[in-house]
């Protein structure tokens, strides 16, 4: 039997106690979100909600689901997680596999690296990349929110951190069995990546569900908004006069506030991600320590 010091013990015992305080504290902002998102806009603006909602009201989420434009708007998300996650994953794979070789193997390595790494501090401005998107044609259309943000200089430096730190003996081996790099890519880097892959997935799944701005400025039709720039969209009608609403947005809006449909909004527009998470957990955290540090 292994035995544990006293001193061990006491150690456990404290670690233990101050970690779960600092879950519980992590947890409450959560929790008390959820209780103002059932409970009526009087108590919530009176701060009567705490742990439990006040009473209890599933208008807010009346509000902001309310008629065939979420659905609508959920589907145009969906297609947008659909084409933008492929997309930036592969365009991300390869960028990253080239720039992981050496100055020897790829002379021109380090200026393409300092050109991708330029874009992460300065960028042309709102106006220069709203006049590109238009004279290219792809105002209003799901393109305009997939391919300006395809590539992320961020997940490039992260699988190709990752790419350096794979034995060099694996590519070698592929080349001389006559494979190309798109072969080698593909058959040897790909089926071991699957961390540092999952974890890219999850960063550009979350960075266009959540998204709403581009979909504002790009988007000319309500019927084509992303679901979070329809959320947005619906909490600015309890937030700025409106004098167009439907008689069933006046009764809804005179039982909610912003304050509500904000935390009902938080909890629609988080439910999918949440949903995701647990499955690729496990590969975001090994594929953030590979793509990290190296010996």
């Amino acid at each position: 039997m292994h035995f544990i010091s006293r001193p061990y013990r006491i150690f456990l015992v404290f670690n233990t106690i101050v970690l779960t305080f600092l879950a519980l504290l992590c947890l409450f902002p959560i929790v008390n979100v959820l209780a103002v998102s059932f409970s009526s806009s009087s108590a919530a603006d009176a701060g009567e909600v705490v742990f439990w909602p006040v009473d209890f009201t599933l208008k807010s989420y009346e509000f902001v689901l309310q008629g065939g434009k979420f659905n609508t708007a959920f589907l145009n998300s969906l297609l947008r997680v659909g084409l933008g996650v492929p997309i930036g994953a592969i365009i991300t794979m390869l960028i990253a596999y080239p720039l992981s070789k050496e100055s020897q193997v790829f002379p021109q390595r380090t200026l393409y690296v300092w050109i991708f790494v330029f874009t992460m501090l300065f960028n042309g401005g709102l106006i220069p990349t709203f006049l590109v998107i238009k004279e290219v044609h792809l105002l209003n259309t799901i393109w305009a929110l997939v391919l300006p943000g395809a590539v992320s200089v961020f997940n490039v430096l992260l699988m190709l951190n990752f790419f350096r730190g794979l034995p060099k003996e694996l590519e070698d081996a592929s080349l001389i069995d006559g494979a190309s790099h798109f072969r080698t890519l593909w058959s040897v880097y790909l089926p071991i990546s699957l961390p540092s892959l999952a974890t890219i997935l999850l960063f550009t799944l979350v960075g266009h569900w959540n998204s709403w701005f581009d979909g504002m400025i790009y988007m000319n039709q309500v019927e084509k908004y992303p679901l979070a720039t329809y959320l947005q969209s619906i909490l600015n009608l309890t937030t700025l006069p409106q004098t167009n609403l439907t008689l069933e947005q006046a009764i809804l809006l005179k039982s909610v506030s912003s304050r509500t449909a904000r935390a009902a909004q938080i909890f629609v527009a988080a439910f999918p991600i949440l949903v995701v998470y647990p499955f690729l957990q496990k590969y975001f955290v090994k594929g953030l320590v590979l793509g990290s540090v190296k010996g």
